[in-house]
């Protein structure tokens, strides 16, 4: 069944429960308030004609079998009344007046009446007698306090009946009106959700999300939707990779403005809003192409869709290559140096040079495991000491001293909080690093970190050898795509993590020039933030 059929038919379905059920409980209510009603005024009436003295003095004189005269006077009352009928009994049940002169004089039909006779009670009774089925009201007629007579005071059923069926037909059209309403309006429902589905079924539809997911993430080029407002609504992960160098996904950037990570892309956009158009704009270092296209409905434009990608011409790519084959040097040429390292341990074992392999195996382990003993006793967060001995690792492998301070001392952390702190020490020993490397014609290179939450704050420090800040972007080193590296990697992007997430943790960054000539970047985060383990 279809979806629109399936609400189609569980609306009607409920809707006409919902009314079955209230139009049956307002029936009820109906008849008891009706029934109820007669009830009472019955009774009011047959108490009000039990005290009459005229009654009292014409059901005397029946006992005592003295003439009288009620007839007329009960009839006159009754032709004021909506009463069917008026009975008036002696004390033995028989009747001084009827409807129906014929029937004065005969007993009363029915032993609804002894209740009233025998024990003095007012009560009603629904029952059948010679004008049919009625409503039976019974009040004692008492003469210095002993029972002389009964009133019945009768309502006829199906007249009574016929007046509620009356009132209930009003009530029904209405009823009817209201659920003609609710059809309309469910119909007008399943037509909407028709035409804005496109008559296709959830299921088609979620398959149509994932597979168009699928889709622009199989899409190399670097594709950005967004809305009016230059919000970002849709972004592939070559897009997320472009812009993050894969530090955050896709879904990190959504609702967020395009030029929050672009200014010239948002530019561009804006040079021509209503029709397709190209230009080339800068990530970082890195140049690309775009081509922007309007998306156009029957109400305008509702946004735009970029598709970029990187703008290389042909002396870029062989320099990319250069780059690679350099890298691939590199590596070959440590596996070099760490086989002849093994060759010459194993020449001494084979001559026997015991002791020398031992010197030799400790020279080469001494600085590791100064920086393991140093790690392991004071940073009890397995994710960062794990972080501090890869950076270690590159460090020598660059040439670059690494001290870790002596006095640092860091607790362990939730996963969530783990993950963020591993993303702001890596982001900052990388760069440091950096700058060291490159500054090292004009002084050893070497960095030097500092770890701390002692206090009401985790305090990060990195110390480096580099050049420092340049001026000219001083003010602007946190912005997205801003940086002091001279490389073609594309950069801009670690400092700016950092800073995001000093302003989850409430905490701030600063940078100085040191009186040794040092660059010294200072991070204060509130702990109050995180979650101890």
């Amino acid at each position: 069944m279809k979806l629109k059929s399936y609400l189609a038919l569980t609306t009607l379905a409920t809707t006409s429960s919902i009314v079955v059920v209230v139009t049956t409980f307002i029936f009820y209510l109906l008849q008891n308030a009706h029934i109820n009603g007669i009830e009472e005024r019955g009774l009011e009436l047959a108490r009000v004609l039990a005290h009459d003295p005229v009654v009292i003095e014409a059901v005397k004189s029946k006992n005592n079998h003295q003439p009288f005269e009620l007839q007329g006077y009960i009839e006159d009352i009754r032709s004021k009344t909506d009463a069917s009928f008026i009975v008036v009994t002696d004390q033995q049940a028989f009747r001084l007046t009827h409807p129906d002169q014929d029937k004065v004089g005969l007993h009363f039909n029915g032993d609804d009446i002894y209740p009233t006779l025998n024990h003095g009670v007012d009560h009603t009774s629904v029952a059948s007698g010679t004008l049919g089925k009625a409503i039976r009201n019974f009040s004692p007629i008492i003469d210095n306090g002993r029972i002389i007579g009964v009133v019945n005071i009768g309502y006829m059923y199906d007249r009574s009946i016929g007046i509620l069926m009356e009132q209930f037909g009003k009530i029904a059209g209405l009823v009817a009106v209201v659920y003609l309403l609710g059809v309309s309006i469910t119909s007008a429902f399943v037509f909407k959700m028709k035409r804005t589905f496109l008559d296709y079924e959830p299921e088609i539809i979620v398959h149509k999300f994932r597979e168009r997911e699928m889709i622009l993430n199989s899409i190399r080029d670097g594709i950005i939707a967004i809305d009016n407002n230059h919000g970002i609504s849709t972004m592939n992960h070559s897009a997320s990779k472009m812009i993050s160098m894969g530090k955050l996904g896709p879904h990190d950037y959504i609702n967020q403005p395009l030029s929050s990570f672009s200014t010239t892309l948002s530019h561009l956009v804006l040079s021509d809003n209503d029709s397709f158009h190209q230009g080339n704009f800068n990530i970082g270092k890195h140049s690309y192409r775009a081509d922007i296209y309007p998306i156009k409905h029957n109400k305008g434009i509702s946004g735009h869709v970029i598709v970029f990608y990187a703008n290389l011409d042909q002396n870029e790519l062989e320099r990319e290559v250069t780059y690679l084959k350099n890298y691939a040097e590199l590596l070959r040429s440590k596996t070099h140096e760490y086989s002849n390292k093994l060759n010459v341990l194993s020449g001494m074992l084979q001559l026997g040079n015991f002791d020398s392999a031992v010197d030799y195996i400790q020279q080469e382990t001494d600085s590791y495991q100064s920086i393991i003993r140093s790690i392991v006793t004071s940073v009890n967060d397995s994710a960062i000491a794990g972080l501090l001995m890869a950076k270690f690792n590159k460090a020598s492998d660059l040439g670059v001293a690494f001290t870790l301070d002596d006095d640092t001392c860091l607790s362990s952390y939730e996963k969530a909080i783990s993950e963020k702190l591993v993303t702001i020490i890596g982001n900052l020993i990388d760069n440091a690093l950096l700058a060291a490397w490159q500054n090292r014609n004009q002084k050893p290179a070497e960095i030097q970190l500092y770890l701390s939450d002692r206090s009401q704050h985790i305090i990060i420090e990195v110390q480096d050898t580099g050049a420092g800040v340049p001026a000219e972007i001083c003010d602007s080193i946190l912005e997205f795509g801003v940086s002091s590296k001279h490389d073609d990697q594309q950069n801009g992007v670690g400092l700016y993590l950092v800073n995001q997430l000093v302003d989850y943790f409430h905490g701030s960054i600063d940078w100085e020039r040191t009186e040794q000539d040092t660059t010294l970047f200072s991070l204060y985060l509130d702990k109050q933030i995180t979650t101890r383990l």
